[in-house]
Formats: C-alpha cells, structure tokens, sequence
C-alpha cells in the first residue's frame, strides 16, 4: 500500500456511504499498458484475484423501437469475457463489446480507470463465478493507478449485480 493518501474516487466514497470495507492501493501504471495483467505483475496481486471491468451492448431494434441495452462483466483480468455466455446471462440473443472510444461517454470512466462501482447510470452487473472462490478481490477504484480490495458479496450488493459463469 501506497505511504501517502489515496485521493478519493467516487467509487470509494459510494462504498464508504454504504459502510462497506475495503482497502485501496495504487501503483504507477503505463500508459502504454493499461491491461489488467499489467495491473497484476505491477502490483504483485494473483491476476485471479484482480478483475477487470467490461462494458457491453445489446442493440436495439433496427426500426429503433428500443435503444441499446448496456451490461458490465467483471471478470479476472486475465481472462476473455465469453459473449455467447455472457447475452445467456443478460437474457439477450447477442451482445458486443463497446468501443473503447465510448467508454467514458457512457460509464463516466477512462479505459484503464473503468470502476464496476458508481458508474453514471446503474446497468444490470454481472461476477464471474471465480470472484466468489476468494475472500477479497480487486478491482478498479474508478481511476487509473488505483485499485480497491473487497468482498465479492459487497461488490454484488453496491451494483445490484450476480455471479455467473463468464470467461472462455
């Protein structure tokens, strides 16, 4: 953990309005690698038990009755979000990745920076499965360098979100 103070992002600022613990780390991040992995080998944190943050849509109808349905994966960071699998589990026929230039337009947040808590809006969230197999996880604080520690359980309760199972 860092010796200075973290600054506050307003994904630990919700998790500290809904009393839920965590700890949160930074490190120096490479602009040139924003993975996840990166994130892990930098940090020294299992790449199972850092995950990432993933923004996808559902497309509305071509006559445009529906807008675009979004939906947030989080899965270990060095894993592949499965689409087939991941529509099954929004209840969707086909789902796909937003482009990465859309990122902050529709979360609030910056690639490499993509917290599942407190996005602009509330969009259904789903856990891979393997989250629930560790007692804490990491995720994005909201910001890049930062990094949050937390129980699976109390990532599900802030977003509303379930596991399921996700990755190839």
């Amino acid at each position: 953990m860092a010796s200075k103070k973290i600054q506050k992002t307003n994904a630990m600022r919700i998790l500290d309005w809904n009393k839920i613990p965590y700890e949160a780390e930074e490190y120096d991040y490479d602009e040139e690698d924003l993975s996840g992995v990166h994130a892990a080998e930098v940090t020294g944190i299992p790449a199972e038990e850092m995950f990432k943050t993933l923004v996808t849509r559902s497309q509305g109808s071509s006559k445009g009755t529906r807008e675009d349905e979004y939906f947030v994966f989080v899965i270990p960071v060095a894993e592949t979000l499965d689409l087939k699998k991941g529509a099954k589990t929004a209840g969707r026929k086909k789902i796909e990745m937003i482009h990465v230039k859309e990122i902050e337009n529709i979360t609030g947040y910056i690639r490499g920076g993509c917290s599942p808590v407190g996005m602009k809006k509330a969009f259904p969230t789903f856990l891979d499965e393997s989250a629930a197999t560790h007692e804490k996880i990491y995720v994005s604080a909201g910001k890049r360098g930062v990094q949050i520690r937390v129980r699976p359980e109390d990532i599900l309760a802030v977003t509303g979100g379930s596991l399921a199972d996700l990755t190839e």
